[in-house]
């Protein structure tokens, strides 16, 4: 028979397997099964209630670093992202999660805000010895190297990464502005330092010339938050006005946000005035007022292209390399 429970206050130190099992009557492999989630089929339901049981009265909590250096390595996956707060993330951990969800568990981390993820970030990871490490749009010019498999996400250029194959998105883009009648644009970029950033101006600039559309000169930056995209845009839009802007393109649809709150509060028409259009499709770009204009780039299917790359890293097979699709979704902020 187990030892009569006790109350968790009266378990004094740090709490160990040895004592869950002791105190569930069974051994620290079935505590290790249960606690990891590894018992169905291998542990009868009443004796893993009872580990669980036993987990709750002594409050023990799985020490996965050191699970990890005994083993060499560990059953966590770490995802490194710049924004936990901004709905496209959110997307990305969701795809990355329902993938690796059954093997391991996620870590998430989010570097200060507006940072893109550097070297030292992965380096500081790298000591729990995680089976591997996603970085989402990491600063360029870092080599995001380490001792563990290591994936990068919306990396254009960088060793190994899913990335999104822009060219159709913004060709659609254009076309679609073209159409409208516009012959004169601004762009709200970001200061992120990510690569995806530079591609997508270098892209678009690329494209507007070729249609025949000349973008504006007229610098404008901003960090990825509404308020810093409404200060930005609020400095330039009448220059940009008074030099036949007829439309102005965000780097992100929080970017576009920002472009939007600032007509809304100038009374500058959208889009009768000022065409508005960014990037990503975030699933309240369908609601803003008007509804935006934006090319999407699937978040959840590039976490799921991360997270299927990295499985196939550690399998020792072929890693699929896809480049993801992107599309314009046309809404009314650009007459669609």
């Amino acid at each position: 028979m187990p030892p009569s429970p006790r109350s968790r206050s009266a378990v004094s130190g740090r709490v160990t397997a040895a004592m869950v099992a002791e105190r569930a009557g069974t051994s620290i492999a079935t505590v290790s099964l249960v606690v990891n989630g590894k018992d169905r089929g291998r542990v009868s339901v009443p004796i893993a209630t009872r580990v669980r049981d036993a987990v709750d009265e002594l409050g023990y909590v799985v020490d996965h670093a050191a699970s990890s250096l005994a083993r060499g390595s560990g059953d966590l996956v770490v995802l490194i992202a710049p924004d936990l707060s901004n709905p496209f993330f959110a997307e990305v951990i969701r795809g990355v999660r329902d993938t690796v969800g059954d093997r391991f568990q996620l870590v998430l981390s989010v570097t200060e805000r507006g940072e893109q993820p550097v070297d030292a970030d992965v380096r500081r990871f790298e000591r729990l010895r995680p089976a591997g490490i996603l970085v989402d749009a990491p600063a360029a010019g870092e080599s995001m190297s380490a001792g563990v498999p290591v994936v990068l996400l919306d990396a254009p250029g960088g060793p190994g990464a899913v990335n999104y194959d822009l060219s159709s998105g913004v060709d659609a883009l254009v076309a679609h502005l073209a159409a409208a009648g516009h012959h004169r644009v601004g762009y709200l970029d970001g200061t992120s330092r990510a690569t995806t950033f530079a591609v997508r101006r270098s892209l678009f600039d690329e494209v507007c010339a070729a249609a025949g559309i000349t973008v504006s000169s007229v610098v404008a930056q901003a960090d990825l938050t509404i308020d810093a995209a409404a200060t930005a845009a609020g400095a330039v839009v009448d220059t940009w006005l008074a030099e036949g802007v007829t439309a102005v393109v965000g780097a992100a649809d929080t970017l576009a946000y920002g472009v939007l709150r600032v007509a809304a509060e100038r009374g500058v028409a959208v889009p009768g005035t000022l065409a508005v259009a960014g990037f990503d499709d975030l699933p309240s770009s369908s609601v803003t007022a008007p509804a935006l204009t934006s090319v999407a780039l699937p978040g959840a299917e590039l976490g799921r292209a991360a997270a299927l790359r990295l499985l196939a890293m550690l399998d020792g097979t072929e890693a699929p390399d896809p480049a993801l699709p992107t599309r314009l979704v046309p809404r009314a902020s650009t007459g669609a």
